[in-house]
């Protein structure tokens, strides 16, 4: 038997208790009477939008959540959302009370620049994230509102761009994670932010994030077209001097569209001609998380080949590459794992075993969730030779593959 939904006013009262707060405080903060607010709990009154709005503000919760007909609870969160439930919940909306007293701009930058250091370079970096980003969310929407609604227009603006530095993160988790959808909201809301505090470098780099997603859910043309109209918005509107490596970083994410839709020789074209030039007048660096450089059109050049089946030519252009030099472990990673598959392709096992236990010594939890490298771990368990037999079971037992 199902659980029965609840009316608004069991879900004002279950979401009251769920956060310790009483009834006169509540009530108070959002400018109506104690006894009234009991009557709503009690079905005795049907509140309006305006007191829904500020119940739920007050409450740190969604609108929707105290207007679904779903039971006031959580579950049905976890079991949708899966492994790593508090983040999508804290998408959602779910967060500290509007009263409360906001993260200072300083505060949010420090907190957002060290999500980002432990994203690019913790071997444990989805255990580590998933431990931070969902108050970081909350605290940097709830800074978002409180800001818009003061009277400092600098302080407004830097929490916007923390909003979008940190959205810029979310996306990458959300991808990695397997959740392309949320990773499509997040970019949304970069771009957004990055609008809404009117900073171009932003603007860009969520157009470069938001270009990843499209690529990600399959849609070449349209990452394509948002790429080069950031390119072209970003050259009319300023001359900072991180435009030639966001610049490059738009160019990539047109050559991976081309590359996708099997255009070999447009994706060179576009690598050599347009990636390079840049690359090589901004040199090695990580504007705006990008990790944009020489090292990163190399990168590209080895995918390129990867992609067309051309695996001993991306295997002599990997030969070129010093990875070790990049600032990001994630690039690192995908890197020695398209080296890998290359292999792979050849059939060279020993080769491809070598890389994924490399690759699982980098970064275990990422080669975990790593579609392409439990392809790869399939494939040696069907094929491989007795010699490397327990080495392939074992990697395959630690990966979860049953």
């Amino acid at each position: 038997m199902g659980v029965p939904p609840l009316a608004v006013g069991d879900r004002i009262r279950h979401w009251r208790s769920k956060r310790g707060r009483t009834q006169a405080a509540v009530a108070g903060l959002c400018g109506i009477t104690e006894v009234y607010l009991s009557k709503i709990e009690r079905g005795l009154k049907t509140p309006s939008l305006e007191v829904l709005h500020a119940l739920a503000g007050e409450l740190g919760v969604p609108l929707a959540a105290l207007l679904s007909e779903e039971p006031a609870t959580e579950a049905r969160a976890v079991a949708e959302w899966g492994i790593e439930p508090t983040v999508p919940h804290a998408l959602m909306g779910y967060g500290p009370a509007a009263s409360r007293h906001p993260a200072t701009p300083v505060v949010l930058r420090e907190r957002v620049e060290s999500a980002w250091r432990v994203w690019q370079s913790s071997p444990e970096r989805f255990t580590q994230a998933a431990a931070v980003l969902p108050a970081l969310i909350a605290d940097t929407e709830h800074a978002t509102r409180a800001y818009a609604r003061g009277s400092d227009a600098a302080a407004r603006r830097e929490v916007l761009r923390c909003a979008a530095d940190l959205y810029f993160m979310l996306r990458s988790y959300c991808r990695r994670t397997g959740r392309v959808d949320l990773s499509l909201m997040a970019a949304d809301r970069a771009l957004r932010a990055a609008q809404d505090a009117d900073d171009p470098i932003r603007i860009a780099a969520a157009q470069w994030n938001l270009g990843h997603v499209l690529l990600a859910d399959g849609e070449e043309d349209g990452a394509q077209q948002v790429a080069l109209l950031g390119i072209e918005q970003l050259q009319q509107a300023t001359s900072d001097p991180v435009v030639p490596a966001l610049t490059g970083a738009l160019q990539l994410v047109a050559v991976v569209a081309d590359s996708r839709r099997r255009r070999w020789s447009a994706a060179h074209h576009r690598l050599t001609h347009h990636a390079l030039p840049r690359a090589r007048e901004s040199g090695e660096g990580n504007a705006m998380w990008t990790v944009f450089g020489p090292t990163n059109v190399l990168l590209h050049h080895v995918s390129i080949e990867m992609e067309a089946g051309e695996a001993a030519e991306a295997l002599r252009a990997a030969d070129q590459v010093d990875a070790g030099r990049l600032p990001s472990l994630e690039r690192h990673f995908t890197f020695l794992l398209e080296v890998a598959h290359c292999y792979a392709l050849r059939r060279e096992d020993p080769a491809v075993l070598v890389h994924l236990l490399d690759l699982e010594e980098m970064a275990p939890e990422d080669l975990a969730r790593s579609p392409l490298a439990r392809d790869m771990v399939v494939g040696l368990r069907r094929r491989v030779r007795p010699t490397y037999r327990r080495q392939v079971e074992g990697l395959a037992d630690r990966m979860g593959l049953a």
